[in-house]
C-alpha cells in the first residue's frame, strides 16, 4: 500500500503515526524509514500490513502499478508557505526562482517548477482522477481533518489498511506524536544532527532548520496578499475548490464536501 502525497502535505507525521500504531511500538526519525521507507528505498523492508504488504511512501505521480494508497492532500497555499521556508532555508528559494523574494517563488510554484513532480494541482488531480479512485482502492485524506479528527481520520486508515487496532494503541500513538514529541524525537536523531551540519553557515532561522515544522492549518490567511490568493485561485481554484477548501478570495466561501469531491 502506497503513502502518497505532495511533499510537505503531513506525510512523515501520519508514517510515524502508522507505524507506531501498526508494530505497537514507540518509533524515532532514525527508524521510521526501516518500516515505512520512501520509493526507491524500499528494497528489503519487512511487511508490515496485514496480509505480508508494505507500506511504502510515495511523492511520485500515480503510476499503473500503483495498487492501492492512502493519498494525504493538503491545502495547497500551507504546502507552498512550507516549501518556501524550507527552499530559503537552504538557499535555493531565490537562487533559482528569482530574485524578487515570494512572489517570483509563487509563480514558480503554482508553474510547478519548485518541486519534483509538477504543480499541486496536477499531482492532486492526477490522483483524484486515478483507477485506484475509481475502484475504492484510494483513500483521500485531508490533513487539516487529519489535525482536527485525528482519532477518527486514523480508524479509518487502519480500517483501509485491514489491520486490527484498539482506541488505546491509536490514542497511544497520537499522545507520542504530538509537534512537541516529534521535534523532541527529531532533536535525538542522527538526521537532525546531520541536517545541521548541512544548513551551517546559511541564513536559516531556527525553526527553519527543522524538518518538524508547526503543521498549521490556514496558517496561510495571516500571511498572503490578496492579489496572491487571487493568482493562487486562477491556477488551482478548479482544484482546491472541489476539495471543499475555501476560496481565499471570498470571505467564509466554502466548497462541497470532500465525500462529495472524491465521488465526484
Amino acid at each position: 500500500v502506497f503513502l502518497a502525497s505532495v511533499e510537505r502535505s503531513g506525510n512523515t507525521w501520519l508514517r510515524f503515526l502508522l507505524a507506531e500504531i501498526l508494530t505497537d511500538r514507540e518509533i524515532g526519525f532514525d527508524d521510521v524509514d526501516g518500516l515505512i521507507p520512501e520509493m526507491g528505498f524500499h528494497r528489503g523492508v519487512a511487511p508490515i500490513v496485514p496480509g505480508g504488504g508494505r507500506l511504502i511512501k510515495t511523492h511520485e505521480l500515480y503510476r499503473g502499478e500503483y495498487k492501492k494508497a492512502v493519498y494525504v492532500v493538503r491545502d495547497l497555499r500551507d504546502v507552498l508557505l512550507s516549501h518556501y521556508a524550507r527552499d530559503l532555508s537552504m538557499g535555493f528559494a531565490e537562487y533559482y526562482f528569482g530574485k524578487n523574494g515570494f512572489d517570483d517563488y509563487l509563480l514558480a510554484f503554482l508553474k510547478g517548477r519548485t518541486m519534483r513532480y509538477g504543480s499541486w494541482q496536477q499531482h492532486v488531480q492526477v490522483w483524484l482522477d486515478s483507477p485506484l479512485a475509481r475502484n475504492g482502492n484510494l483513500l483521500v485524506v485531508r490533513f487539516e481533518d487529519l489535525r482536527r479528527n485525528t482519532e477518527e481520520d486514523l480508524g479509518r486508515i487502519v480500517n483501509f489498511l485491514g489491520a486490527p487496532a484498539t482506541t488505546e494503541r491509536i490514542r497511544a500513538a497520537i499522545r507520542n506524536n504530538t509537534v512537541d514529541k516529534m521535534r523532541e524525537k527529531e532533536d535525538g536523531s542522527r538526521k537532525s544532527q546531520a541536517r545541521k551540519i548541512f544548513l551551517q553557515g546559511t541564513a536559516a532561522k531556527a525553526d527553519d532548520r527543522r524538518f518538524v515544522r508547526s503543521g498549521s492549518v490556514q496558517g496561510w490567511r495571516s500571511k498572503l496578499t490578496p492579489p496572491q490568493l487571487e493568482l493562487i485561485q486562477r491556477y488551482a481554484g478548479d482544484v482546491l475548490t472541489p476539495l471543499g477548501y475555501p476560496d481565499g478570495t471570498v470571505p467564509e466561501a466554502a466548497g462541497p464536501n470532500l465525500a462529495e469531491a472524491v465521488r465526484a
